[in-house]
Formats: C-alpha cells, structure tokens, sequence
C-alpha cells in the first residue's frame, strides 16, 4: 500500500491543480534495475510532476527546510521525500539512506541545484550551477545504476508569494537562504513539458574510476553530462 501512496498522491494533486503534463521520450526510462533520478528544480509541485510522469514512486532528497515548516514537512513526508542533513554537514546520513534505497531498487531523486531556484524566481528555462553530491552518490553505490537525467520545462504557471523568507528562519534558523529580504514563491504549473534524458550507466568500470586522482576528474564528468543534457532538453521544451 505504502509504495503505490504517494505516486496516488502525486496523480491527485496534479489533476486538482487542473496541470497538464506532456512527456516526452519516455522510452528511456529503464525498466529494471536501480535507478538516480536527477532534474531542474523550481516549484515544490517537481517531484510529484515527476512522479505522475514515470509512473511510479520516487524517493526524493528533500532540501532540510522543507522538513522543518509546517504544511511543507507533512506535504513532502506524504510524497516519501528523506531530507537532506542541516547546511554545512557532510551529509552523511543522506547517502546512507540514499545508498540503502537504491540497494533496494527503488528509484531515488535528487535536485542538484539545492535550495536557491526554490527561494528565488528564476526563468522557466535557466537553471543554477549543479552541486556534485548525486555524482558521489552513484559512484558510491556497490550496484551498477542508472543516473536519469530528466527536465521539467514550465510553459505556463503561476507565481505568488508564499512566506517571507525571514519568516521560515524561525523554523530551521540553520538555512542561510532565509537570511535575506523577499517572499519564497509558489510557482504552480499550468502546462508543463517532462523531457527524458539518455541515462548514464554507472557500471563497475566508473566505479574503479572513483579512487585517487581519478576520482575528482569522474565525478566532474558525469555531473557535467547530466547538466548539459538537461539543459538542452530545458531549451527545447520551454520553446
């Protein structure tokens, strides 16, 4: 029941917020196995977006405030989302708990961009520089793995304001993100394109890699790669 509950709620809150989903080359999504789904993150509608749009249960890696204020914590615990450690740890328990599902074969998302295109509008077809963490992740897993690289491009939404960022600090003090003026948006998705990316094998081969002076050189690649293969798929679904 618990693995099929948040996919249904991901189907559910889509359809009450009348978003109309396009997916697009969803033959590459790989039937087996263990798979690291990595996309652009904007709305906190991405991973049900994403959820509805591979049609089956993702755990994501939530950013640690979102597990901190109310309303947004029960949101994501429903969807299945583990938060990240506090800003300024080493993350630690994130890749055990990630490790661990992935063994499990469950699929595993994660948002490198972190927090800032969540607390600051930023344009439907831009993204923010990729943090490594999810290239360390899949390098680290013991079981060859699929890192999905997949794109979701808003072509018509809505933005409010949500809360003051000032105000969110009273309940996780340790987000820096939150130490300056403005509102945290609300972008709700009115007609929004899901493109999927040509995913990149992690085999025993990249693994061997991931040691002494390779292993900065391996990580950097494969984020790069995921980053520019969203980012084309970015471009031609916001257009």
């Amino acid at each position: 029941m618990y693995s099929s509950s948040p996919l249904l709620i991901s189907q559910s809150f889509l359809a009450a917020t009348g978003t109309r989903l396009f997916l697009h080359h969803q033959d590459r999504i790989p039937e087996a196995g263990s798979v690291l789904v990595v996309s652009n993150h904007r709305s906190f509608m991405d991973a049900p977006v994403l959820m509805a749009s591979v049609g089956q249960p993702i755990r994501f890696a939530c950013h640690h405030y979102m597990s901190q204020v109310p309303i947004l914590r029960e949101f994501v615990t429903r969807l299945g989302c583990f938060p990240l450690d506090e800003p300024g740890q080493r993350q630690q328990r994130f890749f055990m708990q990630a490790t661990q599902l992935l063994q499990a074969q469950q699929m595993v998302g994660v948002f490198p961009e972190g927090g800032q295109p969540m607390v600051k509008l930023t344009p439907a077809n831009e993204m923010q520089k990729f943090h490594k963490g999810f290239a360390h992740l899949a390098l680290r897993s013991p079981q060859d793995l699929a890192i999905l690289p997949v794109a979701i491009a808003s072509v018509e939404e809505s933005v409010n304001s949500a809360f003051p960022l000032k105000l969110l600090s009273l309940f996780d003090p340790s987000e820096p993100l939150f130490d300056q003026p403005g509102w945290h948006p609300l972008v709700i998705y009115r007609r929004v394109n899901v493109l999927i990316g040509r995913p990149c094998w992690i085999t025993q081969q990249e693994r061997e890699k991931y040691q002494g002076k390779q292993a900065k050189a391996v990580v950097a690649q494969i984020t790069q790669h995921c980053q520019t293969e969203i980012g084309q798929l970015l471009h031609q679904g916001c257009y």
